[in-house]
């Protein structure tokens, strides 16, 4: 499997900026992790944060963002890309119990935490599903 991307600490900046901590996304943006502060801001449905990342090149956390809106192709991007961490924290955003298993026996509960952010987010939110496809 490849990096995990960033550092643990990042990680967690990101799963608050998920609940919307604009005080740490700030942080991330000043510190040279503006990517992870948009993809925060794209999952939260701002298709500004979405139109950056692929401007940006940031295309796996563009496909990401997609894959837990339940975008197939941009789920099936992320495997042929060889990016399967995003893919299985894709699945665990949707509550799916093998990758939360595969969270908890690799020991990264954390990960299980951010999705269930993320999850109760996509699930007590209506979003606009007009943003860019794969």
């Amino acid at each position: 499997m490849e990096s995990f991307y960033y550092p643990a600490k990042i990680w967690l900046a990101f799963g608050e900026v998920v609940i919307g901590n604009q005080e740490i996304a700030g942080w991330l943006m000043n510190n040279g992790f503006p990517e992870v502060a948009a993809l925060g801001h794209a999952i939260r449905g701002s298709e500004e944060a979405t139109a950056w990342l692929f401007q940006n090149k940031y295309f796996h956390l563009a496909a990401f963002d997609a894959a837990i809106d339940e975008n197939l192709k941009a789920y099936q991007w992320l495997r042929a890309n060889n990016h399967p961490f995003l893919a299985v924290f894709a699945e665990a955003c949707h509550g799916r119990q093998s990758a939360i298993d595969w969270f908890y026996q690799n020991k990264m509960e954390a990960f299980v935490l951010i999705a269930k952010r993320i999850k109760d987010l996509r699930d007590n939110t209506t979003f606009d599903y007009h943003k860019k496809k794969f």
